[in-house]
Formats: C-alpha cells, structure tokens, sequence
C-alpha cells in the first residue's frame, strides 16, 4: 500500500541522551549544553523527505524547548531556513509534550514519535510514513581567521581592546562591552552564543545586540524557530528583518559578518549619503548593501565622526569569541 503524507501536516520530536540536573523553576538560565537539563536533549534540527498527494518534498523541522516538557514544532516546507526554505514558502507551527517519557505530538491524521535522533511520523494506524533526520549545522565562517592587516579584538586572551571587558568561562568576553577603537568603514567578524532559557519568552530569551558604528542595532537575541523580525536575532532593530531567520538553537555558537559603509557628510555637517550594511548570518545573506536611512535607539546618534562597536548589555549571560575588523 503506498502511504501519502497529507499536505500541511507535519510533527516533529526528538528523544536524545539526558543530563541529570535538577532544574529550578523560576526561569532557569544556562551557559553549558552539558548542564542544560533533558529540555535541552529534545531540542534540535531536523531533515527528511515527506511523501504527499502531489509527490515527495522536503521538509525541515525546528524544535523549540518551552520548559516543563512542553515544546513547540515549525515545519519548513523545502527544508530548512537557509537550505531549502524561505520566505513565502509553507510554515507550519504545532505543540507537544512528553507524555509517558516521550515526546509527542498528535493531529487528527498522523502521530510523531521520536527517538534515537530522529522523527518517525505514523498514521492513526502505526503505519511509517517517513522519517526525519536530526542534524546539526555550523556557520561556515565559524572560527574564520583575521586576514594579514586586521584588526584583532578579542581572541580569548585580554579585553584590551575593551572598555569593561570581563573574560567569562576562561575565554569567552561576557556582553555589554564598548571597543575602545573608532571605526568607520569596515568588515568585521563576531561570533556569539546565546544563553538557553526554556521558560523565558521574546525579548528575555538571551538578549543582546551588536551596535555597528555604535549606532545601528543588529539584534542578538534566542529567535530560534521564530518568524524573524526586526526585533529579532539578526534584525536591525526598527528598520529591517533579517531576509531569512538564520538563528541557530541556544548554547551553539553563531556568526555575524558585516560589510559597512559609514554615512557621508558635506562641509556643513548635512548627511548626503545614508550608511550601507551588508551582513551574513550564519554564513547565509540577511540584508544585502542594506541602506540605513537613521540610527536605531539605545546608543549613539548619526555623525560625521568614527565610533566603535558595542556589545549590548541586558543582563543575559550573551558571550562572544573571535572578533576582528578590517578597515577599509
């Protein structure tokens, strides 16, 4: 008997190794993966190929952690954001829970059971019809060296470069720091990593944000699964979305790399030409020679003058590695 998967129905779930830790209840933050409670274990990346009336398609399939055992699942038609999927495309949104130690969700057509990392979809009959793997993705540019002539900020050694840097976990630099170095065009590469919060929501969940210039904000933020706005992981804040959500889950290192152009002045101090970003998430485009027609709230105003770059302090555990520019 050929099995067809009915088209928009998608669940998905993972049961992986546990660690044991008694985990609080008051919005427990974390900053190990090997610490991070069984939570943690089920939350993932997920690829296969699902059968439907109108053939075999691709499907990705985020998992996002809510606390509790409670979770939510974002089915991508195509694949996932940034291999397969954008925007436009099938999205579908659906919530489960552990029941019994496992991890389910439950439609009026098909059940998901997941174990030994990977999402098998059954009919109401127990009958498989497919399989979704879990994978998981590493920025292309992570651990990208600085090219001869770069500036290095932060390599894990000294804040040095750094007006109250701190070094968290022996070599990480923990957020709200200010360069001490002005810039004005530049390409810079940032690597981050946001904190797991399961029972934190929207802007509490890990946030941070990278000021360009000190004046424009690219989010930092756990936008893990979300649609992806302007106030989200890899929006500038009031001013664009990111082309795609690009977040990776929590506690996994990302990529941030800019291309800047500062605004242009006359001899009167009046802005001729806006500033420009171009910025890769992940390795993958979100805002393309984006123009940036005003600076964003929270640090400095537009200027003729050089400025540095902040790393937005909201008392979140947000910690950065690798950070280098090159100006041009």
């Amino acid at each position: 008997m050929s099995l067809i998967y009915p088209r928009g129905v998608l669940a998905a779930l993972l049961l992986a190794s546990f660690v044991s830790v008694t985990v609080a209840q008051d919005q427990p933050t974390y900053t190990d993966p090997q610490e991070a409670g069984p939570d943690y274990a089920f939350q993932g990346e997920y690829v296969g190929e699902i059968p439907r009336e109108d053939g075999v398609i691709k499907y990705g399939v985020q998992i996002i952690a809510l606390g509790d055992g409670k979770f939510r699942s974002v089915a991508h038609e195509g694949g996932l954001p940034g291999d397969g999927w954008k925007r436009g495309m099938e999205r579908r949104n659906d919530d489960g829970q552990i029941i019994e130690g496992k991890l389910r969700i439950e439609t009026d057509d098909v059940d998901a059971v997941v174990a030994d990392n990977k999402i098998t979809i059954l009919t109401k009959d127990g009958d498989v019809i497919a399989t979704l793997k879990k994978v998981i993705r590493e920025s292309p540019t992570l651990g990208k060296k600085a090219p001869e002539g770069a500036i290095v900020l932060f390599d894990g050694t000294d804040t040095d470069h750094w007006q109250n840097g701190k070094i968290v976990q022996d070599n990480l630099l923990l957020a709200a720091v200010e360069t001490k170095q002005k810039f004005k065009d530049h390409s810079l590469h940032l690597e981050f990593r946001t904190p797991f919060k399961p029972h934190a929501r929207g802007q509490g969940r890990g946030n941070s944000g990278l000021y360009v210039n000190n004046r424009y904000e690219v989010q930092i933020l756990d936008s893990f699964g979300l649609e992806g706005e302007n106030n989200e992981c890899g929006g500038i804040y009031q001013i664009a979305k990111p082309g795609v959500n690009m977040c990776y889950p929590p506690l996994t290192w990302q990529t941030y790399d800019v291309d800047f152009t500062a605004p242009k002045y006359d001899a009167d101090g009046k802005k001729t030409e806006n500033a420009r970003v171009t910025i890769k998430h992940n390795g993958v485009v979100i805002h393309d020679n984006l123009e940036l027609p005003n600076h964003t709230p929270g640090k400095n105003q537009e200027s003729p003058e050089a400025d540095g770059f902040y790393l937005q302090g909201h008392g979140n555990p947000v910690v950065f590695q690798n950070i280098w520019v090159v100006e041009k």
